[in-house]
């Protein structure tokens, strides 16, 4: 057993004892809708940049319906923020600038960071099966195992394995369960490959899940601590990291996150995420992920060679991620971005390879785990259109 392993198992004994003390209960009733508080601003754009007045409407409707809290971050040749909404639809406080938030997904870029970097010390080979480093994940019934590579590109062929349900509803009466990654992958390889490796891109948290099983492995650490040394610390991400195993708890400012279970707008920031794990159980805050963004285009993060591999999409038909990220073509520019959706949270990043323009943002929406575009169309596309 790992030593990561061994702390999720201590971790989860405590799980109980926080879920009888956070007690949450539908809204009955919220304070009156306040009006949006929008504090863009820093350093005008240049002629050909951003559409900071599209950013600047869209944040003037917050708080509506969905979303009660929005954040945005622009840099590049030109830079903008801004934020509006509310902290708490109970009170009505205005929402925090620096909150903390559930980053969901865009997890998985400092996953794959953090297995580039062990290729490059040359401790992983990304063309090896993921059996050379986990002996006793695959039965026979994977005749042909995923690669590293495979894994980071989501075409390992793995199936999705154990979940706690597939709607934030179903979820909702599980939160405070622990599933262990361990569980998750169980589950997946008992039912066999459903393709062959490298045949089809499937996006799914099955892949990183099993790749931070091969980060302990590798490393006889925990992947929460190998994320901490090798990606949060150098870049400063101060206020960035991993929930205590299932502790369902925002430590730290934090907007409230909303939902609407059976009917009825649900205050869904407290929720039990461990089982997301490397997939997707970080909390971050806007400018932290910024940082991110900045120092893995940058080059600090992974070395050039490498990054240009995790930009490269594989040549198979339908695919547009590369190594946890996702080519987009937005006003003629290519655009490098990944999304986060939580109950409650939806968190977007994305940038040009040139860092010429980046954005990211963090929405508290009860729509975060639905189709996500219409939450991209309005808080991060203006970002990368040309002004009018």
């Amino acid at each position: 057993m790992t030593s990561g392993t061994t702390a999720r198992a201590r971790a989860t004994a405590v799980s109980a004892l926080l879920a009888s003390s956070l007690l949450l209960v539908p809204l009955a009733g919220t304070a009156a809708a306040q009006p949006a508080r929008v504090s863009p601003a820093v350093s005008a754009p240049r002629a050909d940049g951003f559409d900071a007045t599209a950013l600047e409407r869209a944040l003037a409707e917050v708080p509506d319906g969905d979303v009660s809290a929005a954040l945005i971050r622009v840099g590049g040749k030109g830079s903008w923020s801004g934020s509006a909404g509310v902290r708490d639809l109970r009170t009505g406080a205005p929402a925090l600038q620096n909150a903390r938030f559930r980053a969901g997904s865009t997890t998985k870029v400092v996953t794959a960071a953090v297995v580039l970097q062990l290729v490059a010390e040359k401790r992983v080979d990304l063309d090896a099966p993921v059996s050379r480093y986990l002996p006793d994940l695959l039965p026979p019934s994977f005749t042909e195992p995923p690669t590293v590579r495979h894994l980071l590109t989501y075409t390992s062929g793995l199936r999705p394995g154990a979940s706690l349900g597939s709607t934030t509803e179903e979820m909702y009466a599980h939160r405070f369960e622990t599933l262990t990654p361990e569980e998750v992958v169980a589950a997946s390889v008992a039912q066999g490959p459903a393709h062959t490796p490298g045949e089809r891109q499937v996006y799914g948290n099955i892949h990183y899940t099993v790749l931070g099983m091969l980060i302990e492995a590798v490393t006889g650490d925990s992947y929460e601590h190998q994320a901490a040394v090798r990606v949060f610390r150098p870049l400063g991400m101060r206020h960035t990291g991993f929930p205590g195993g299932p502790d369902p708890r925002i430590h730290g400012p934090h907007n409230r996150a909303y939902a609407d279970i059976d009917g009825r707008t649900t205050d869904v920031t407290e929720w039990n995420m461990s089982d997301r794990w490397a997939a997707g159980d970080m909390i971050s805050t806007t400018a932290d992920l910024e940082r991110l963004v900045f120092g893995l285009f940058g080059g600090k993060v992974v070395p050039r060679s490498l990054l240009d591999q995790m930009l490269t999409v594989p040549d198979i038909d339908g695919a547009t991620y590369g190594m946890a990220l996702q080519r987009f073509v937005i006003d003629g520019r290519e655009v490098w971005g990944k999304t986060g959706s939580r109950p409650g949270y939806h968190t977007v990043l994305g940038a040009t390879r040139d860092l010429s323009r980046t954005v990211v943002y963090s929405v508290n929406a009860k729509s975060a785990r639905d189709d996500a575009f219409p939450l991209v169309q309005r808080f991060a596309l203006p970002a990368f259109a040309s002004r009018p």
